[in-house]
């Protein structure tokens, strides 16, 4: 039985399309379908830059200093963006849950899932869970993407195998150049 259908891959469309922005709106649909949405959106004009705002905003979320901090941006971003839950039947997915209204745009449909998801994810995985990429602290390593840890253990730290090899390489060759620098 699953029972949270929005958490992981609502969270990982989020970190996506905040690492990799889509160029349009089509971009942002066929992702949104990458990850598993299926249902029809509703595209006004103006859809790009204000899906770009709710990534924008959920990246508060990610950078939140805090668990309280944190906490309390998804709370205002969910009483702004999500609905009573509700069930629906479409696209022959069988009867689910769907936390926003019918027929809204595409930015609003797309923060109010990630927004529960997200809540979701932090709360039955633990609000650590959630951040950017370790190898971004060392110095001269501009990786700023996210990091959502999705692990058995809770220990991601890096985005990809290659930011974490990146680091293990940097430790490497400073341990080395301390080992010569005694010798």
């Amino acid at each position: 039985m699953h029972l949270n259908p929005y958490g992981e891959y609502a969270v990982l469309l989020a970190a996506s399309l905040a690492d990799d922005w889509p160029d349009d709106v089509a971009g942002i649909e066929r992702r949104t379908r990458d990850f598993g949405m299926t249902m029809e959106f509703g595209v006004a004009a103006a859809e790009h830059p204000r899906t770009r705002r709710v990534i924008d905003d959920w990246l508060r979320v990610v950078d939140a200093p805090s668990e309280s901090e944190r906490a309390a941006e998804l709370n205002a971003q969910m009483a702004a963006l999500a609905a009573y839950p509700r069930l629906t039947d479409h696209d022959g997915e069988g009867w689910h849950l769907h936390y926003r209204d019918l027929d809204q745009s595409l930015s609003h449909v797309l923060g109010a899932v990630i927004a529960v998801g997200t809540a979701l994810h932090l709360t039955t995985r633990g609000m650590q869970r959630l951040g950017r990429c370790a190898a971004g602290d060392d110095p001269g390593d501009d990786c700023r993407n996210v990091v959502v840890d999705v692990t058995r253990n809770g220990r991601q730290r890096y985005c990809s195998v290659r930011c974490a090899n990146r680091a293990a390489v940097r430790r490497h060759r400073a341990r080395a150049g301390r080992a010569g620098a005694l010798g």
